[in-house]
């Protein structure tokens, strides 16, 4: 593993963020797949985590009833302690079950640690891991030190210590290689990588707090669009004139801070004309800011509940709204390489824009989802 910050990271578990990717090859029997892969899985964690190796890997495989054979990699960075390594190798288990059910491989990586495991392929050369291990392994004691060699054998001695160490050097190096060229190539061929460049990507959405205030002018109540179950949604103008909708999350509501993140997580990697566009975020203290582009035209149920407004939706509108609300449920739930549920859909969570085209909205409550397959047996 290799890791690199503009912020201290040594002796720091971190869990901010992750990249994952999954086989599309299902496995046949989910419940005995999980039950043999959580015994491989818990091992591969004590290993890894309380060994009295300072390398902090394990890798091993497992055959279940049906004889197929699971192969598993964990590792964590030395420099977190044992009881961090369990916890952060253990928190996989739940994101395995959430993001990737029924695959029959799947990767993931955190700055802390790393997990992947597969059934289609052994990914890692047994070999290697033995020889790491081995080297691994604390050194013995040092022997007494040998009386010095006879004049005149030392030039000797130390041709002899060349001639044997060069040529195990170059074999390890040799070694290293092809184990981990075929990895990386077959890896990456069943693997369907979600673009989760995090630290980059997060980062470069973030504004200053002193900004977003300034746009909603000091988030004033004269600039109050609305307020939901998590917060209270004002209108903005960034120094541009580009319009904007500020989401303020709730101080006093810990759910909030969990809305917030769900968020931020979905939105950046969903893109469709159907779907609100998530501009950037601000952080300052307990404050929780969310900004949006700006919607015109405001929630549909405005123009459901309100007599004067209602009017206006004739059919050809309401053929609008309904079929890009339908659009935009379709990606959610089969196009994007992400699958959601919105959990929380309703009039006011549907933005019409200038042209009363629809873009759903608050993916606070949203859920990662994968499909269960229908199998029958004979």
């Amino acid at each position: 593993m290799v890791q690199y910050s503009n912020e201290t990271i040594f002796g720091t578990l971190a869990y901010s963020s992750f990249d994952w990717g999954y086989s599309e090859e299902k496995v046949s029997n989910l419940d005995k797949f999980y039950q043999e892969l959580n015994i491989l899985l818990d091992s591969l964690r004590n290993q890894t985590a309380y060994n009295s190796s300072p390398k902090k890997f394990a890798a091993a495989s497992r055959v279940n009833r049906d004889y197929e054979t699971a192969y598993a990699f964990e590792q964590c960075t030395p420099d977190i302690t044992p009881k961090e390594c369990d916890d952060c190798l253990k928190n996989y288990v739940l994101l395995i079950r959430e993001c990737c059910d029924e695959a029959a491989g799947v990767g993931i990586l955190r700055p802390s640690c790393y997990l992947c495991f597969g059934t289609d392929f052994n990914f890692y050369n047994e070999t290697i891991v033995e020889i790491l291990k081995t080297i691994a392994s604390p050194m013995p004691p040092p022997l007494p030190s040998p009386p010095p060699p006879p004049p005149g054998k030392e030039d000797n001695t130390t041709q002899t210590v060349i001639i044997v160490i060069v040529p195990i050097v170059v074999c390890l190096i040799l070694g290293l290689c092809v184990g981990i060229i075929p990895r990386t190539k077959k890896t990456r061929k069943p693997l369907e990588k979600i673009e989760n460049n995090e630290t980059s990507t997060i980062k470069s959405l973030q504004y200053d707090f002193s900004t977003i205030r300034t746009a909603t002018e000091n988030v004033s109540d004269a600039n109050k669009l609305g307020q939901g179950g998590f917060g209270v949604v004002y209108k903005g103008k960034m120094p541009k004139g580009i319009e904007i909708a500020v989401k303020r999350l709730s101080k006093d509501l810990g759910q909030g801070d969990l809305e917030f993140k769900n968020e931020v997580f979905l939105l950046t990697r969903l893109q469709h004309g159907n779907l609100v566009r998530l501009l950037g975020f601000s952080v300052e203290g307990r404050e929780r800011l969310l900004i949006y582009e700006w919607v015109q035209n405001g929630s549909l149920d405005r123009f459901i509940f309100d007599p004067n407004k209602h009017p206006y939706l004739d059919w050809g509108k309401h053929y609008i709204i309904i079929a890009g609300v339908a659009k935009g449920l379709l990606y959610l739930h089969e196009d994007s390489r992400l699958r959601i549920i919105h959990h929380d859909l309703k009039a006011s969570n549907v933005l019409l824009d200038g042209e009363m085209k629809p873009k759903i909205s608050d993916f606070g409550m949203a859920r990662l989802f994968v499909p269960k397959r229908n199998s029958t047996q004979n």
